[in-house]
């Protein structure tokens, strides 16, 4: 449960951070993906929310984005919202500030987007602060773990069952470790959402 749902203390840890997006008199879930966009996998994200009209986030990595500019298009032209995911997946706990908000910076210029949501969730405090000034920092309210090997494509499906709560800003994956289970976690976690009553939108950018 560490790793699903981030418990209160590493919450408060980054309060400038958006764990969860609670509304009241709603009940509604945020899906997000991390890591993309790969040609492998993200178109298949793309057809299967227009399958379901559902609206997602994607959080990009700088490096895939240069390599497929046209899913980040396309991304865009289906009507998602997108983030920065630093241009390298550098995790802020094992680089320099300065190397990591360089970084940041350089993905900025190809994906153009105030949210940023930073790599495993680790960020060193004085990261944190730099980033709070120029981005909303978006963190998760829950990690399906779709990337884990040690994890059946069930259990992941059962991640989301047992944690998703109304306004869950919810962890999934476009990437090449992550297809098995998202292939078969993802569409059964919308049907199951929707059958509780949950609506799905895509993270705001203002």
């Amino acid at each position: 449960m560490l790793i699903e749902q981030p418990p209160l203390l590493y919450r408060l840890l980054f309060p400038e951070a958006i764990w969860r997006l609670k509304r009241k008199g709603r009940r509604i879930v945020y899906l997000t993906f991390d890591d993309g966009p790969i040609p492998e996998v993200t178109p298949w994200v793309l057809d299967l929310l227009d399958s379901y009209g559902v609206k997602a986030t994607f959080f990009l990595v700088g490096d895939n984005v240069s390599r497929n500019p046209e899913l980040l298009e396309e991304i865009r032209r289906r009507g998602h919202s997108w983030g920065n995911h630093t241009m390298h997946h550098l995790q802020g706990m094992k680089v320099t500030s300065l190397r990591y908000m360089r970084d940041l910076t350089e993905a900025d210029r190809l994906i153009d987007s105030p949210l940023f949501r930073p790599p495993h969730g680790l960020l060193r405090w004085s990261q944190a602060a730099a980033i709070k000034a120029h981005y909303n920092i978006i963190m998760y309210d829950l990690v399906t773990r779709d990337y884990s090997r040690k994890l059946s494509p069930e259990q992941v499906l059962d991640n989301v069952k047992r944690f998703a709560r109304n306004g869950s800003i919810i962890v999934f994956h476009d990437s090449l470790k992550a297809e098995k289970n998202l292939r078969y976690a993802l569409p059964r976690a919308i049907e199951w959402l929707k059958q509780q009553g949950y609506e799905f939108n895509a993270l705001p950018m203002d």
